[in-house]
């Protein structure tokens, strides 16, 4: 009985190792197995490197597009202006009264642009000098105290409060 014990346990041994021969696989399928892998994450790697190139691409395409065509709607809103301006001066027998008249519908019409784009006048009157928005040209006698604006010689513009051009201004002593 003991051979047998002993055969039995010898045969279940043999069969064991069959099994695990059968189920391991070879060096060289190791091996392919892994060239598989390698080339599957090169091809994604070489895939993502294109993409994020074209994504550059494309981006510096379109910044270069905003930078061309950035002030087309405001240009376009201009060409009303200036037509009116030109309808104005194509008038032949325009008293002064229908030329004032058509300069300050012009005006207006240029004034809804600005409000439009979010131009503003600056224009600070009995304000006190700030440097960042004004630009004292000279300083005159007044009651006002002194770094106070007291006359305004050109008014100035600011776009989305950033200063276009600063506003020349008289600027009291005091």
């Amino acid at each position: 009985m003991e051979q047998e014990k002993s055969a039995q346990e010898n045969t279940a041994a043999e069969t064991n190792q069959g099994d695990q021969n059968e189920t391991m696989p070879s060096l060289e399928e190791m091996l392919q197995a892994a060239e598989r892998k390698a080339q599957e994450h090169y091809d994604a790697w070489m895939y993502a490197k294109a993409e994020g190139e074209n994504i550059r691409r494309r981006a510096t395409e379109d910044i270069s597009k905003a930078q061309k065509f950035a002030v087309e709607r405001f240009s376009n809103e201009m060409l009303a202006v200036k037509d009116s301006l030109e309808a104005g001066l194509a008038v032949e027998t325009a008293t002064v009264e229908s030329f004032k008249s058509g300069m300050e519908l012009t005006l207006k019409q240029l004034s809804n642009v600005f409000e439009k784009f979010n131009i503003t006048e600056i224009n600070p009157v009995g304000e006190k000098l700030d440097p960042h928005k004004h630009q004292a040209i000279g300083m005159v006698e007044s009651e006002l105290p002194a770094n106070t604006v007291a006359s305004v010689m050109q008014k100035g513009y600011a776009l989305n409060d950033r200063v276009l051009r600063p506003a020349l201004v008289m600027v009291s002593k005091g």
